[in-house]
């Protein structure tokens, strides 16, 4: 046997088609269980398969096998807990406790002040100032050997790990996409990740897959001829 539940809210004249259920006994407890609304405050109506009014399902006590039910019949869920859709879901609705930055700063059991009396993070002044001499100094490191790499050098491209890959150096500078120098390299082979593009900006033109950035200390520039990998050998 399946059934049809319509649940109607009276203030708000919104109803919810749900899909066909069945196997329950009683019809009150079941919509009380989906809708999580007291059986108190519901009004069970059943209705025929072409929508004809039969009968109000009042009784606590009878089972669902109790009424003229047959296949396609349905029971109106009417809602008259006075509650609207959605009453308990808008959270702009709530009040709520707001605190002000200075006040914020003051409180003695903040996460903020003890992360400050623990020195952690952002309120270790010491060690917010190694890091950031670390990070000039590194940036130094790629800027001196990004200024011995010029655009239009050969180059080979050495990652451990990896095979060696050859090409033409096509940008040498800071980038948008991440901090520090790069170089950007059109391989010989489409051995790359780009057409000399990023984010949608172009740093140098080149056919997809031939394009890719690396860091400086990762490219060698020299006399690296470009290597015959035989794509172009007839069988």
């Amino acid at each position: 046997m399946f059934l049809g539940l319509i649940f109607c809210k009276l203030h708000d004249a919104c109803s919810v088609q749900l899909s066909s259920v069945g196997g329950f006994a009683d019809s009150g407890l079941y919509a009380a269980a989906e809708f999580r609304i007291p059986a108190s405050c519901m009004d069970l109506e059943l209705y025929t398969a072409d929508d004809k009014f039969v009968m109000k399902l009042d009784s606590d006590e009878a089972l669902l096998g109790s009424y003229p039910i047959d296949d396609g019949c349905r029971i109106h869920v009417i809602d008259r807990s006075g509650a609207r859709v959605g009453e308990y879901e808008d959270v702009s609705r709530v009040e709520k406790y707001e605190m002000s930055a200075t006040d914020y700063e003051k409180r003695p059991d903040s996460v903020r002040s003890f992360l400050k009396r623990s020195k952690v993070g952002k309120f270790n002044e010491e060690e917010m100032l190694k890091k950031e001499a670390e990070q000039e100094q590194k940036l130094a490191e790629e800027k001196a050997l990004a200024e011995a790499i010029s655009v239009g050098a050969r180059c080979e491209v050495r990652v451990s790990g990896q095979p060696n890959k050859r090409g033409t150096v096509m940008f040498v500078g800071l980038a948008e996409f991440k901090p520090g120098y790069w170089i950007g390299i059109k391989y010989d082979e489409p051995l790359g990740k780009n057409d000399g593009s990023v984010g949608g900006k172009q740093y140098f033109e080149c056919q997809p897959k031939y394009g890719a950035f690396m860091k400086p200390q990762y490219v060698t520039v020299g006399d690296f001829p470009e290597e015959d990998y035989g794509l172009d050998d007839e069988m």
